[in-house]
């Protein structure tokens, strides 16, 4: 088999990219050269590789400065409404090449840097990953960001600079260990601190009730220092900014009177401070009470609002009055989404700054409040709402827990008017969740202080209707909307797979990259047996690098012909890596029943970080790595089979593993994967999908038909008759002999000779209390690999079904979902207007 073509030598025949002009050429060569010049200090002349990813990140980043001055200019002079995306996770991975893809540059870039005599492929891997995201939510955030600038939305994502970001993942003897990401060791090219624009953060104190009105006194104050990082849009001129916070002592922190003799430990003590913003928690779909994580989501919110209120007032086009106290127009100016319930401290404090700040009328301040706020839920599992102590916000924030029970009264005043008597209406939809503790719930703040609600798939924004917040819905159904995920489709595609785009575009052109509804015009070319094999020689070219890359990164050696069967997401009991286990298991005891039969050859990769206090999903790590030393070293198997355990799941390890998968596992119990993104990369990049009707599967089964993925177990309605039938694992035990031997492997220490009860705590929790109900698909899901098996033996019916997944795809671009948040709740149009670029003369 031919050698892959390196991306350099490919990224030259492609007509994505844009054709590299000599004149472009020879500027990027200066300008690194310059760079690299002054990078390099006097005491050394040998430049590192890292010297060079520098000087080429400061030559891309000159391109985006004179862009993104303008663009900012370019929204003060026409004052649009601007939209605020709140978030404590931005998962943004790497800048580098996406910036290049978004201006254009890509290929002059590479041009440059090889007549240098380097290879652009190589700088790009010494960029660390921006981590700032555990996984889907913090994704999504990054995938919006991309498509507001794209789309010309004068939009802004807040979030914190967290020093360190997602822990790195080890795996050590097949567990899990974590290490910290230290990502900023180096520098950070792509942000630019604004010291100028640094504000307070006020917590603790006291309130005080005076005639003037309301003081919240005694406060310790934390300063919020910003720092900026350029967002292109994909070759429109529009650079939108990231603002992320991080926390700074004032210069008198703990110097007050009674510290005089300690001026040592004072200063010393400015890290309680500044550890604000030292970490991410890395908990996915999981709530943690920490006092330091609702410290975090105050911080965020205290300074982003003050921000946003300073922007607001200086506009060109603010109010009339000389000291602009008139808000009235506020939420005509000002969209605040907020992106779980993470930032819902936004609600209480927008009260306080209109009320207590600029003494707005307090039914006048709930409505601009409501009107400027909208919520995004993103789960409906219940250990990951959150439910706050009374008693910890009574410390941290005293003035924000009166107003939330100012709100709350009101908002049941109205309530019980409507349903009067009706006292266990009342508790279900009360802020505050009264027993033991009490506590406060963030998703019922976010309800009542926002004027529209959305889940993140058709399925999910359904249960949320019908029950997380049905007593809500039946109060108010306007406010409750869908908006389907999406995925940028300039990283997801154009960037992590450029030999796929490029066949696309020779057949479409290339208007796909900006409407990806265009990928629709590929049915036309489903039985055209030239393209039927350019899709599959590009899906084979990218399995051979893949491999290659596990071979030099990790050792192992893997079939290329084989079946690339992926699951890459967090490790969770719900997302059900325990079914694929089970899969690999009963496909290893029927290569043993019998060794002569022909099998259909699978590398089964799994990949993701466990939450570092989740016991089950790190016990879940060690079963897949120890099954994997089994059947990896086990001579009857061969090539047949392998199972690897894909170490350090991150944003660039997926644009690498993704465009190589030939199966995608999207396996949640269904009703409990609110969307999930991850299925939508692979179904772009041409891997076909096995898994249940959950999330967005749903709509993508629906939009390619649900013939051309493979469908299997229980859908919604059936688990909830089994949940009211009661779930009996042992049932299935019983009743299914491949299923019965696999946990009686797990079970008798056959994947763990060494330690025979390492995994009981796992088979016990699978018999006793799945709450996810593993074993009832595991028939349907046994049976569905088979007629995978069945297909993947026919390739050219295989890639037909790629091809027409790939046409089906369009409807799970970001930019589709951006343009229905902007319509249908924001209230603006998405602008195709290109700013003119800096060398030209503004309008």
């Amino acid at each position: 088999m031919a050698a892959p073509l390196s991306d350099g030598e490919r990224r030259k025949q492609i007509s994505v990219r844009g054709i590299a002009g000599l004149g472009d050429v020879a500027e990027v060569r200066k300008s690194f050269n310059r760079h690299l010049h002054f990078t390099l200090v006097k005491d050394r002349n040998v430049a590192t590789p890292r010297d060079y990813y520098f000087a080429l990140a400061h030559t891309v980043r000159d391109h985006l400065v004179g862009r993104w001055i303008r663009t900012q200019q370019h929204y003060y002079e026409r004052d649009p409404k601007r939209i605020y995306y709140l978030s404590l996770e931005f998962y943004m991975g790497r800048t580098l090449q996406n910036t290049m893809v978004n201006l254009g540059l890509q290929n002059a870039c590479d041009e440059a840097i090889y007549q240098l005599g380097l290879d652009l492929e190589e700088l790009e891997e010494i960029e660390e990953d921006a981590g700032l995201g555990n996984g889907g939510l913090g994704r999504l955030a990054a995938c919006f960001l991309d498509s507001m600038a794209t789309l010309g939305l004068a939009a802004y994502g807040y979030g914190i600079r967290y020093e360190f970001g997602i822990f790195n993942q080890k795996i050590v003897d097949g567990w899990q260990v974590e290490e910290a990401d230290d990502w900023l060791r180096y520098g950070n090219p792509w942000e630019k601190a604004r010291p100028e624009y640094m504000l307070p953060v006020h917590f603790y104190g006291r309130v005080d009730h005076t005639p003037e009105g309301v003081k919240w006194i005694d406060t310790q104050v934390v300063l919020a220092m910003p720092y900026d990082t350029p967002v292109p849009g994909y070759k429109n001129n529009t650079v939108n900014t990231m603002r992320l916070w991080s926390a700074k002592a004032p210069n008198d922190f703990n110097l007050q009177e009674f510290n005089v003799g300690d001026y040592i430990e004072a200063v010393l003590d400015r890290n309680l401070a500044e550890n604000i913003s030292r970490v991410l928690y890395p908990n996915d779909n999981f709530f943690e009470g920490k006092e330091l994580r609702l410290k975090q989501e105050y911080f965020v919110v205290a300074a982003t609002l003050q921000d946003i209120i300073r922007r607001f007032k200086s506009s060109k086009f603010g109010c009339r009055d000389p000291v602009r106290t008139c808000f009235e127009t506020f939420p005509d100016k000002v969209a605040i989404q907020l992106n779980d319930t993470h930032p819902a401290l936004s609600i209480p404090e927008l009260m306080r700054i209109l009320v207590d700040v600029e003494k707005v009328d307090w039914d006048k301040a709930w409505e601009i409040t409501k009107r400027t706020c909208a919520y995004t839920n993103h789960t409906v599992l219940p250990e990951a709402l959150e439910r706050w102590p009374v008693s910890m916000f009574e410390k941290l924030l005293p003035r924000h827990l009166e107003i939330i029970y100012a709100l709350n009264q009101m908002h049941l005043d109205r309530v019980a008017a409507l349903y009067p008597g009706d006292i266990d209406r009342l508790r279900r939809m009360s802020v505050i969740e009264e027993g033991d503790c009490k506590r406060i719930n963030m998703a019922h703040l976010c309800v009542i202080g926002s004027h529209a609600v959305n889940g993140v798939a058709r399925i999910h924004s359904d249960i949320v209707k019908n029950s997380v917040f049905k007593d809500f819905y039946e109060l108010e159904p306007e406010k409750f909307q869908n908006k389907t995920n999406g995925i940028t489709p300039r990283r997801w595609l154009l960037l992590c797979n450029p030999g796929l785009a490029d066949v696309i575009a020779e057949k479409i052109g290339e208007g796909f990259i900006t409407d990806l509804s265009q990928l629709k015009k590929l049915l036309d070319f489903i039985n055209n047996e030239i393209f039927i094999r350019d899709v599959a020689k590009v899906k084979q070219e990218n399995k051979l690098k893949f491999a290659a890359y596990l071979e030099e990164q990790y050792k192992v050696k893997i079939n290329p012909l084989s079946m690339f069967d992926v699951q890459v997401k967090r490790i969770h009991e719900y997302k059900r890596q325990l079914l694929n286990c089970l899969h690999a298991i009963t496909l290893y005891n029927r290569i043993r029943r019998d060794p002569s039969k022909s099998f259909v050859p699978r590398t089964i990769m799994i990949g993701g970080k466990a939450a570092p206090g989740y016991h089950m999903a790190k016990m879940i790590i060690k079963l897949i790595t120890s099954i994997g030393e089994v059947i990896n070293n086990d001579p009857y198997v061969g090539d047949r089979l392998k199972v690897i355990f894909l170490e350090n799941y991150r944003v660039s390890l997926a644009e690498k593993v993704i465009p190589a998968a030939d199966l995608s596992q999207q396996i949640s119990t269904a009703g409990t994967e609110a969307s999930g993104t991850g299925n939508m990369k692979f179904m772009v990049n041409g891997a076909l999908t096995i898994g249940t009707m959950d999330g967005a599967n749903v709509e993508m089964a629906e939009e390619a038909g649900e013939e051309n993925l493979f469908i299997f177990g229980m859908r919604v309605e059936d688990v909830e008759a089994l949940d009211r039938q009661g779930y009996n694992a042992r049932e299935y035990y019983e009743r299914l002999p491949e299923l019965r031997q696999a946990i009686d492997q797990i079970s008798s220490g056959f994947f763990s000779p060494r330690d025979p009860g390492c995994f009981r705590d796992v088979v016990n929790m699978l018999m006793y209390h799945d709450r996810f109900k593993v074993f009832a698909d595991y028939e349907a899901y046994i049976k569905c690999q088979g007629q995978v098996d069945q297909l993947f033996m026919d390739p050219r019916e295989w890639t037909k079904k790629v091809i027409r997944n790939i046409a089906c795809s369009g409807k799970f671009s970001s930019d589709r979902t951006i343009t229905e948040y902007a319509r249908e709740i924001w209230g603006v149009e998405p602008s195709a207007t290109k700013i003119p670029p800096p060398n030209l003369p503004r309008d």
